[in-house]
Parts: structure tokens; C-alpha cells; sequence
């Protein structure tokens, strides 16, 4: 089973969020713009990826708070399906 990556955030202004996190795919066509969910073969990998580059904010008591409220992305268990539509 995959894994991937989970951001929450819990704030006044925007309530509670969940997400999986992905990169953004900026240098596509405008078209052909979006995200894509990032997948690891092991927890191992995803809390790695975790670390370098979100591991920041467990240090950033500014950041945990109001107004952002964000907490540290965690690696989560994932089913991946795809079907042709």
C-alpha cells in the first residue's frame, strides 16, 4: 500500500482543513495546470520528505497558533484507483 502526506490546519478564519499535499504543476500549459498528490512506496520516505521540508514547523510556535493554526503534516495510508471513465 502507498503513502502519502496529510496537512491539517485548524484556524478561526478558515476552520478545520485537511488536504493531502502535492506539488503544483506551474510549468505545464495553463491548461493543463493543477496539483498531483504525492505518493511514496514506504512510511519511511513520506516522513523523510516530511522532515526536510515541512519539519520547520514544529519549531515555529508562530505557525501552530492563530491566525495560521497549521499542525505537522503526518504520512498516511493510502488506496490508489484508477478507472477509465
Amino acid at each position: 500500500m502507498p503513502w502519502a502526506i496529510k496537512r491539517v490546519s485548524d484556524n478561526a478564519l478558515d476552520g478545520h482543513r485537511e488536504y493531502l499535499m502535492g506539488r503544483v504543476l506551474a510549468k505545464l500549459p495553463v491548461e493543463f495546470r493543477g496539483h498531483t498528490t504525492m505518493v511514496f512506496r514506504t512510511r519511511a520516505e513520506a516522513r523523510a520528505f516530511i522532515k526536510k521540508e515541512w519539519g520547520y514547523i514544529a519549531n515555529r510556535p508562530d505557525l501552530k497558533c492563530e491566525p495560521h493554526g497549521w499542525k505537522m503534516p503526518r504520512a498516511v495510508r493510502v488506496n490508489i484507483d484508477l478507472t477509465e471513465a
